[in-house]
């Protein structure tokens, strides 16, 4: 049974301690968090107390504020302790280079929390993929004071950003960014275009200041437009098919127009929880010693995206005079 241990018991580690607790083969075996004690399980309010405690940990959930977690996790993998980091990976790049250099030193697995890869919708989307060439995604959400320590990129946008560089495949050649602060210090609301050296362009909007919550990404590929909704698990497929293609398909489904030779259908999406079926991947990676469906590099790159985003934001509010 393995033994596992959440660092950081905020809104999101209380999550994965919750789900620790109800999967198979697992004992959560202890919780570190300064500010909160579980009397059914051992908690410590730092991790020099856990690791000096004698405790056997063989995998932990860093669940701490973004600016903890190269911190954090450093000390875990020198102890000899597997890490899911949640996104974004690291404050900065180096933060994640030393992080990934100790995991590689050490022979551990470093998995990031980019739990929209484990989306059921974007699992049943990966097989249709073909060669995308333009993106539009929208992830609002309603303000609340959770995540202040980093800005929207880092806090909502970076999803998105993960899902996307995973689907395309291919270097950005191109970013162009603007972000305003609304209710915080940091940027609240962004719009970002990026291109990418197949041609294929992405759009990308993501607020924490809406009056609704949308997490809708849609694509186009040659003959094809794929609308991809994270909060329902749906996935609309709309075929642009030729004479006969289309008459085939229209006699197997009811939602066809056959004047437009447009065919469209759902498909099949097997329901589940994200994050409970991202620490299932991370178990099983701990347990295997294979690499993680999210890996270290992959994080580390959504990481480096966002954090250039960032820059094309600062360098359009200077040019714009909004500094």
């Amino acid at each position: 049974m393995l033994q596992v241990a959440v660092i950081g018991a905020g809104v999101f580690g209380r999550n994965h301690i919750r789900l620790y607790r109800e999967l198979p083969g697992v004992h959560l075996a202890a919780i570190v968090d300064p500010a909160v004690h579980f009397e059914d399980t051992p908690t410590f309010s730092t991790v020099e107390a856990l690791l000096a405690s004698g405790l056997h940990i063989d995998c932990a959930s860093v669940c701490v504020p973004t600016s903890a977690h190269a911190q954090v996790a450093s000390q875990l993998l020198q102890a000899g302790i597997d890490c899911l980091i949640e996104k974004p990976f690291a404050a900065s790049l180096a933060e994640a280079e030393q992080v990934l250099n100790l995991a590689e030193q050490h022979g551990r697995i470093v998995q990031i929390g980019h739990l929209e890869r484990f989306n059921p919708a974007v699992t049943a989307t990966l097989p249709i993929l073909t060669r995308p060439m333009f993106f539009e995604s929208h992830r609002l959400s309603i303000f609340t004071p959770r995540s202040l320590d980093v800005d929207v990129v880092l806090d909502l946008m970076i999803h998105d950003l993960d899902v996307v560089l995973t689907m395309v495949n291919s270097p950005v050649t191109e970013v162009r960014a603007v972000g305003l602060p609304v209710l915080s210090p940091k940027v609240d609301i962004a719009n970002v275009r990026l291109e990418f050296a197949t041609g294929c362009v992405a759009n990308f909007t993501a607020s924490r200041v809406s009056t609704e919550r949308v997490r809708k990404l849609r694509f186009f590929q040659p003959h094809q437009y794929v609308s991809l909704d994270f909060a329902r698990q749906d996935l609309l497929v709309i075929d642009v098919a030729d004479a006969a293609a289309a008459a085939a398909a229209m006699a197997s489904s009811p939602l066809q127009h056959p004047s437009t030779g447009l065919a469209l259908r759902k498909l099949p999406v097997e329901n589940g929880e994200p994050l409970k079926l991202e620490i299932e991947s991370f178990l099983a990676s701990v347990q295997t010693r294979q690499q993680p469906r999210v890996t270290g590099q992959q994080g580390k790159a959504a990481l480096e995206l966002a954090l250039q985003i960032n820059q094309m934001i600062a360098q359009h509010a200077s040019r714009a005079g909004l500094k």
